[in-house]
């Protein structure tokens, strides 16, 4: 469906829960949960993620390395409640052996060009907990600025990043231009 440098981005199927779940049941990855999945929660989260491609166009979608076919993680765009408003939020998890070499970032960026080419949204954001200084990191990587920050019964205190369409058309434009 979208492919990077590194990466190719596709739609989830059933044969993606055992590599998903390493990833979702790790205490460490997970650190910013409530808990780490269990497999009916793992499970869940593919047929969740088979529905929002079928409501919206678009979800979170497996991350796959090209060089090797290996899935190392999920990013895409699902409708997520910010601080009481049902907004479009990129959302990534990366497994913990690939952090620290921009696979993130690189998904995150592919998701914010294809979601500003193929929706009509003029903002897209991004929310974490407030401790999960690798997620803002990645957002603010991605141009995203931070908009908000509110008590939230799940996360304590979350953080909510975001970037226009005109912000993303200027850094578009920026780019082509160096």
């Amino acid at each position: 469906m979208l492919e990077t440098q590194r990466l190719l981005l596709r739609e989830y199927t059933p044969d993606d829960f055992d590599a998903l779940y390493e990833i979702m049941s790790d205490a460490e990855t997970m650190q910013h949960y409530p808990a780490p999945f269990d497999e009916a929660r793992t499970r869940r989260w593919i047929e969740w993620n088979q529905e929002n491609y079928a409501k919206y166009g678009f979800g979170l979608w497996a991350v796959v390395l090209k060089e090797t076919g290996e899935f190392i993680g999920d990013c895409g765009i699902t409708i997520q409640n910010i601080d009481g408003e049902m907004l479009p939020e990129i959302g990534y998890h990366i497994h913990k052996k690939y952090w620290r070499r921009g696979f993130a970032k690189e998904a995150a960026r592919a998701v914010r060009d294809w979601a500003f080419q193929n929706t009509d949204y003029d903002i897209i954001y991004s929310y974490m907990k407030y401790t999960n200084v690798g997620s803002y990191s990645t957002a603010i990587a991605n141009g995203m600025k931070k908009v908000k920050e509110y008590p939230d019964p799940k996360n304590t205190i979350s953080y909510a990043y975001a970037i226009t369409r005109k912000e993303w058309e200027e850094l578009c434009a920026a780019e082509t231009e160096a």
